[in-house]
This record gives C-alpha cells, structure tokens and sequence, in this order.
C-alpha cells in the first residue's frame, strides 16, 4: 500500500479542552462510545498545540476522523486563533468531512447561530445538558452520521429561526461586538470585511430587528428583549 493511502487510512481523534483532566474523561467516553481499536488519540489544552497538530496531520495526508472541541481556550496570539470556534473553523476548511463536536458553557442564541453559519457542527452541545452517560451516546449518534445539537442549542437556534433573522456569522460579531461597547470604525480591525462593508451590514442588521434606522442603543435593547444578547 502507497505511503499515501496508508496514512489516509489512520483515524485520528482530537480532543481539545483547557482542563487535562476533561481531557481524559472526554477520551475515555468517545472510546467507549466509537469501540474501535485502530484508533489514534491526540490531546491539546490549549490553542496553540492544537493547531500545530490539525496543520501537521494535514501536511502528513492523514485523516482527521473526529474532534471534540472546548470553546474557551487560552488563545495562539501568532495565528489569531482566540478559541476552539476559530480551531473549528480552520478543522472545517483542512478537513471537510470531519466530525466536529462543539462543547460550551455559551448557548445565547447570536453565539449559536454564528457557531452554526460558521461550522455547521455534526455535535453541539451546551455543557448543561450533557453528562458522561449521554456524551457517550451522542458520539455514537455522531459517529454513525448523525447530527446532534442538545435541547439548549436547538432552543437557542430557534428563536433566531422564529424572529426570521437573515444573516451570516460576520453579522453576528458586528451586533455581538457592538453590545460589547466597540465603535463602529473599529471594527474593521476586528472582522475581515472593509469598513464601508460592515456598516452596511450594520444598516441591514438594523432593518431586520428595528425596522428603521435606530441608534445603536436602540438596535442593542431591541435585541436583548428580543433573547438574543
């Protein structure tokens, strides 16, 4: 068998969370959950380690069979790479078919849809809803081609799905960040879109939930009645 097909043929599973010992719970439960032997488990605690094995198994040709990802992550400041959603977008890029878990704390409904739009996720879980009974299950779920996102994902997509909001994840950040207090000029340096794009989009964003032109306090408190900040 060429060198090629061969490390194809290596299934690969990444586990990312900032705490080593969730680390190990996790590997335990998808070890169960997936009962296969041929199996190579890689760990990461932190951002940086975890890119430097996604970018090294795809320079390898490997397989990127599955990765559970922790949201909140200490940051790899060189890459830009602030936390798990930024690791999860790249793991979508490298290796399209991969099964994405996403595990947080986060489950506001601007957050979850950005998730969605961004990654599209085989697993979302919010860290409530789940245990290591149920984890085990939903890998299994996962692992035979099903989608999972738990009860407070679903409700929280929901209610972006009943107010007929239109946007993708770059509008999300522009409302997210605005709530946050940033000015409208700076956001440039924060999402890649020019300027004049992102406002915009900020007119459009103001359309769909106020109707109107508004002020930004107005756009801010229209959503946050609305449950989506």
């Amino acid at each position: 068998m060429p060198n090629s097909e061969l490390n194809r043929s290596i299934e690969n599973i990444l586990i990312v969370d900032d705490h080593p010992l969730t680390v190990e719970v996790h590997k335990g439960i998808i070890s169960k959950a997936l009962k296969e032997k041929k199996i190579n488990y890689l760990t990461a605690i932190n951002a940086e380690k975890a890119f430097n094995i996604i970018t090294k198994i795809n320079s390898n040709g490997e397989n990127l069979k599955m990765v559970l990802f922790d949201i909140s992550l200490p940051p790899y400041k060189e890459k830009n790479i602030e936390s798990g959603e930024d690791l999860a977008v790249i793991t979508r890029e490298l290796f399209p078919n991969c099964k994405i878990i996403i595990i947080s704390m986060h489950n506001d409904p601007l957050w979850v849809n950005r998730i969605i739009k961004a990654i599209n996720p085989e697993g979302f879980l919010a860290k409530s809803d789940v245990d290591a009974k149920s984890l085990t299950e939903i890998c299994s779920k996962i692992e035979a081609d099903f989608f999972f996102y738990s009860e407070s994902i679903k409700k929280s997509n929901k209610i972006m799905i009943q107010q007929n909001i239109n946007w993708d994840e770059h509008d999300t950040k522009i409302l997210q960040y605005i709530a946050e207090g940033y000015k409208t000029a700076h956001l440039a340096k924060l999402i890649p879109l020019s300027l004049s794009a992102i406002e915009k989009r900020k007119a459009n964003i103001k359309k769909q939930l106020i109707f109107d032109i508004g002020s930004d306090k107005e756009l801010i408190e229209l959503a946050k009645s609305k449950g989506l900040l």
